[in-house]
């Protein structure tokens, strides 16, 4: 791609790209997503990013059981398309866990999953097919190395999908995944919610063999909506920033409540975003291979993601996490996609 070399030619040479970054970005051909998700406040804001960035190709919206029930998240998604001018194709998945009892996150999100904020009626009609179908159909009809899965709830579909069709493991580009810590968790002192969600189906997915990239706790807790960020989108105007304006009041309202946080961390639109460096040459976020594996069975770690970061660890592994964030240009790529 056009901004890609330019951008690593120009590392080569010592100096800057000579392009700047709005044309590097108009020549670069956009990645082909599917993104898996239970909207929820911060998948809205991960949908309104991928929709909008010419870096992107948003092929499906895939529903999953999460932040609330999958009926609740299913129309959330529907409603978030009509918003935001999404035509691919949308469908629901999993309703609940492999092998556990669903929990959802009704303190952050509320009961409807996206409480504070109005969506339109929508206008868009609900693929008649299952999430998991869906993503082995796209998946298989495209060439392989073609399609990047953005996981932003658990990891359910993603699980089910690859145990209905496992060539998706060989065919996928990689796997962009929100979720996980390597350190401290939410949910639990070590678990993250989309991790301890469903365990099960994310250790399947860490251990398939793809290329996987964590955006856990330690990256998108450097994504926190400030009050300067929320200026920064009100002032665009228009039903996109009012939308995005209700959603981090009341979002930040239950973050302060339930976690203590002074502005809330905007987790799931990170994923996205990591996906967009990558097309345009990276520099924005601090990626570090590392072995990860999934605790499915501790007593108090149920959910960890455990990611080896010892220095001397065999470093050749298709896991990586995610560690740093310019958070500027994060939240640039926000305000850009509001307006």
């Amino acid at each position: 791609m056009w901004g890609k070399l330019a951008h690593r030619v120009s590392s080569l040479l010592g100096v800057e790209p000579l392009l700047s970054p709005a044309v590097r970005e108009s020549w670069c051909m956009p990645r082909k997503i599917i993104l898996d998700c239970d909207p929820g406040h911060d998948d809205a804001v991960a949908l309104l990013l991928a929709q909008a960035h010419p870096a992107i190709e948003l092929l499906a919206v895939t529903a999953v059981a999460g932040n609330q029930s999958l009926p609740k998240v299913t129309h959330n998604a529907l409603g978030i398309a009509t918003l935001a001018g999404i035509t691919a194709p949308i469908a629901a998945g999993a309703d609940g866990p492999l092998q556990r009892s669903a929990e959802f996150a009704a303190d952050i999100h509320g009961d409807s999953g996206l409480d504070g904020v109005v969506l339109p009626e929508a206008s868009v009609a609900l693929d008649a097919r299952n999430a998991v179908d869906l993503i082995v159909e796209l998946v298989m009809t495209h060439e392989p190395g073609e399609i990047t899965l953005v996981p932003t709830g658990p990891l359910t579909n993603i699980a089910l999908a690859v145990r209905r069709e496992p060539r998706l493991v060989e065919r996928v580009r990689e796997v962009v995944l929100m979720g996980g810590a390597a350190h401290l968790g939410n949910l639990t002192p070590v678990a993250e919610f989309n991790i301890a969600f469903d365990p099960e189906a994310a250790a399947e997915v860490f251990e398939a063999g793809w290329r996987v990239t964590m955006a856990g706790l330690d990256v998108t807790h450097q994504a926190l909506a400030t009050p300067e960020v929320a200026e920064r989108i009100t002032a665009v105007g228009g039903p996109k920033a009012e939308f995005m304006t209700d959603l981090i009041a009341e979002y930040g309202r239950r973050y302060s409540d339930v976690q203590g946080f002074d502005s809330p961390p905007v987790h799931d639109p990170v994923a996205v975003a990591i996906v967009i460096d990558e097309e345009l040459g990276g520099g924005h976020v601090e990626l570090r291979r590392a072995p990860i594996a999934v605790e499915t069975k501790g007593e108090h770690t149920t959910g960890m993601t455990v990611v080896d970061l010892r220095p001397w660890v065999q470093r050749d592994v298709p896991t990586a996490v995610a560690l740093g964030l310019d958070a500027d240009w994060f939240w640039g790529l926000v305000t850009d996609a509001v307006r």
